[in-house]
């Protein structure tokens, strides 16, 4: 389960929309209809491919909760969920937010630790050896 701004998602749920947004038709579709909705038909005009190709760009987006479809007589309107896009930057943000405490932990120890010596391991004693490990009891 990922968590972020307060929400659960599952994981399924990231890697729906995420799998969802890997694709450059259903990017260019998610922006047409966040402009205004959209029918199918008029989304099928706009690419070099089959209607039902399109309609299925739209179903695999609506499943990721990234757009919603609703019957309006013999249409099927399309419309962007900003909510679902907003989902999708939080999950950014996060992942983000992980990476820089990383970088960030790192430059501190560099910081307190400029010539990379690191902390002293088991080996690294008053009684360590040239190659670390202690010589006591031991000749060398």
């Amino acid at each position: 389960m990922v968590v972020h701004g307060g929400t659960a998602e599952t994981d399924e749920a990231v890697d729906r929309l995420f799998q969802a947004l890997s694709d450059a038709t259903r990017r260019d579709i998610l922006r047409r209809c966040g402009r205004g909705e959209l029918s199918v038909s008029r989304l099928a005009g706009a690419y070099p491919m089959s209607f039902a190709a399109v309609q299925k760009h739209v179903t695999v987006l609506e499943r990721a909760g990234l757009v919603t479809k609703q019957r309006h007589g013999r249409e099927a309107l399309v419309r962007t969920d900003p909510d679902a896009v907003d989902r999708a930057r939080r999950a950014l943000d996060d992942l983000a937010a992980g990476w820089r405490a990383r970088v960030d932990r790192m430059a501190d120890l560099l910081r307190d630790d400029p010539q990379g010596t690191g902390p002293p391991g088991p080996g690294d004693g008053p009684d360590a050896g040239p190659g670390g490990g202690t010589t006591r009891g031991h000749d060398r």
